[in-house]
């Protein structure tokens, strides 16, 4: 049987000042690259090779979306309606979705994986070997990372999601969800069926490092993903970034080919937090050691970047980073103002703040 090319869905709501509505929406929509139409009083986003139409008939707002795929129809219902019940400050009637999708009893992608290894690799950094039936997901490049359900502790069961009426996330017990915390995807054995997971061991752990410190093997572990950004094309790199950071930087080396040529600068505590990396690049990794120091409080990473010789012969230039939130910004700003590289020439992002004990 032929695969439909694209899936449908579609919505009939009461929604108060739905022109307001509806155009805060598209304008909200817009920021993050969609475009959007106006035939008449309709208006049509369309992104990604989706598109969301919104259109009258009588007193109720129509739309109607279709999207290349089920997973990309899940996406932009669950989008839409949470849009629609933000711009409408909670005054629009219940949104039920009909066509494709509405049979969803769980998110598209998530999944239950089960706990197959655990490995220290370093004195602060512990191996988790996920196996599940579609790990051939996160096999691909372009996103890396994967959000990982942290149970709360007072459950005798875990908590999983189902899918709403409206489209959006449910939980059995709201007030006792998960908390979602994200980690790189470090590498994936699909002969195996299995991801590996690396977290940082730390004394203050939060639910994220506690989890690894209390794992055992043949325990279930909720997974939503793959997610977040990727691999770039270019010439030259500069990655940076602490241990956090580490997972994400040696997916990327490991997968570069040997054209490539920069810097990567890893800062850790010391000698014995050295991992063997794969890299068949022209890229120079260096380790900088803290010795003691608290994390988040040097400026290791700092001085490492702003000390780097970039290209000066018109190569494409690609910087990544991942580190503590003050680093991360001294070091955003430094490549954006000195080194005037543009949005799309790098990616700087805080993995943790310190003192902060939330996401």
């Amino acid at each position: 049987m032929t695969s439909p090319t694209s899936f449908h869905a579609q919505t009939h709501i009461e929604l108060a000042e739905a022109r307001i509505v509806i155009a805060e929406l598209c304008a909200h929509m817009v920021e993050h690259d969609a475009q959007v139409e106006a035939l008449g009083e309709e208006r049509i986003l369309k992104f990604r090779g989706a598109c969301a139409r919104f259109s009258r008939q009588g007193r109720a707002t129509v739309v109607d979306l279709s999207a290349p795929s089920l997973e990309g129809l899940y996406f932009l219902r669950m989008t839409v309606a949470a849009h629609l019940k933000e711009f409408a400050g909670g005054n629009v009637a219940p949104i039920r979705w009909t066509g494709d999708a509405q049979d969803l009893t769980r998110p598209p992608n998530f999944q239950i994986l089960r706990l197959r290894a655990i490995r220290d690799l370093t004195p602060h950094m512990r191996r988790l070997t996920l196996a599940g039936d579609d790990v051939a997901r996160f096999a691909p490049l372009d996103a890396l990372h994967v959000n990982i359900l942290l149970q709360r502790p007072e459950l005798s069961e875990p908590q999983w999601p189902s899918v709403g009426p409206d489209g959006l996330i449910a939980w059995p017990d709201p007030g006792l969800r998960p908390a979602l915390r994200k980690y790189t995807i470090r590498n994936v054995d699909l002969a195996a069926g299995t991801i590996a997971v690396d977290f940082v061991l730390h004394a203050d752990a939060g639910p994220g490092a506690a989890l690894a410190e209390h794992a055992v093997v043949g325990q279930e572990i909720g997974t939503i993903g793959p997610g977040g950004g990727g691999l770039v094309a270019a010439d030259w790199y500069l990655f940076a970034g602490d241990e956090t950071a580490l997972p994400a930087m040696a997916r990327m080396l490991a997968h570069l080919p040997p054209t490539a040529r920069g810097f990567a600068f890893i800062e850790v505590d010391d000698e014995r937090e050295i991992q063997p990396l794969e890299n068949r690049t022209q890229i120079h990794v260096s380790w900088l050691f803290r010795r003691g120091a608290v994390a988040g409080t040097t400026s290791l990473l700092i001085d490492a970047v702003m000390a780097a010789e970039f290209p000066s012969n018109g190569s494409r230039v690609y910087v990544w980073v991942g580190c503590e939130f003050d680093a991360f910004r001294s070091i955003r700003t430094h490549l954006r103002g000195e080194r005037g590289l543009r949005k799309e020439d790098h990616l700087v992002v805080a993995y943790w703040r310190r003192g902060a004990t939330g996401p």
